[in-house]
């Protein structure tokens, strides 16, 4: 008889796909992901039907993220292309600002992908620090890496971008695409608009921001569409130690202040009951 190793002929291993939870392989994988069903407005006849289901999917993947991602020590979220070749100058900078960032305590997280994320994640693996690997349903799959230590799949961008903003203690940008432009310019608009506070936005790789940031200053804050005072959150170094200091700075500012507020709110506490205690002592004398 002969040996078939569990698999029928033509059922070889193939593309898979990550949705959620859900792994898909072969014929299972189908050919539209679950943002583009939500975000599709012809297909208005399903949302009476649909949509009111796809909420409770949605809510669970806030439940999930939350869940798993609670308990993380300080972390940095790290963005960049995932067409970046191993041997390029982004990602060598990636994986020694990965280990740098380990090295300072920081977790690392990363959208779990290849290139500059594999880069990151691969430097914060090596250094023993925790590498966190946010993934995401694509019509073409990328699949986490291989130095992702924990690793949370999303079917929904906007699910997935808030626990990159919620568990980061900051934001550092390397050369990347639309997507790396998309976290950019949702980090700048969050800080500039009150969102978050003392979040640093850290651009890295000069030469590949140069155009964009003379783009800002010359045209964009020329024209009085930001104020200078925003092109001021944006700190751009190729200095891997320069910016993990710039991080640890911010967090211990914001330390201070987080203490100084606690301490106001006791001392105010504190004349309020001192100041409803000699009010009873008074009635009392009378």
């Amino acid at each position: 008889m002969g040996q078939s190793n569990g698999r029928e002929a033509g059922r070889e291993p193939g593309q898979e796909r990550h949705r959620g939870a859900v792994t898909l392989r072969r014929q299972a994988i189908t050919g539209s992901t679950a943002d583009q069903r939500l975000l599709d407005s012809r297909g208005r006849g399903d949302w009476k039907t649909k949509d009111a289901w796809r909420a409770l999917r949605i809510l669970s993947e806030f439940v999930e993220g939350f869940d798993t991602l609670a308990d993380l020590p300080p972390a940095v979220s790290v963005f960049g292309s995932a067409r970046s070749r191993p041997e390029s100058p982004e990602c060598q900078l990636a994986e020694a600002l990965g280990g740098a960032l380990a090295r300072a305590g920081y977790a690392v997280i990363t959208g779990g992908g290849p290139g500059v994320m594999e880069a990151a994640n691969r430097g914060a693996s090596e250094a023993g620090g925790l590498s966190v690997g946010l993934g995401i349903e694509l019509p073409f799959e990328q699949g986490l890496n291989d130095w992702v230590d924990l690793a949370v799949d999303f079917r929904y961008f906007f699910a997935r971008k808030t626990m990159f903003v919620k568990y980061a203690q900051a934001f550092v940008v390397l050369p990347g695409g639309f997507g790396t432009m998309d976290e950019l310019f949702e980090a700048l608009t969050l800080v500039q608009t009150g969102k978050v506070t003392r979040f640093p936005v850290v651009l890295m790789g000069e030469s590949y921001w140069g155009g964009l940031l003379d783009w800002l200053r010359d045209t964009m804050a020329a024209d009085g569409k930001i104020g200078p005072v925003d092109l001021e959150l944006i700190r751009v170094t190729d200095d891997v130690d320069a910016a993990v200091r710039h991080i640890v700075a911010a967090e211990a500012a914001l330390n201070v202040e987080q203490e100084a507020v606690r301490e106001e709110a006791v001392a105010v506490a504190t004349s309020e009951r001192r100041a409803a205690a000699e009010a009873g002592d008074e009635n009392g004398e009378r």
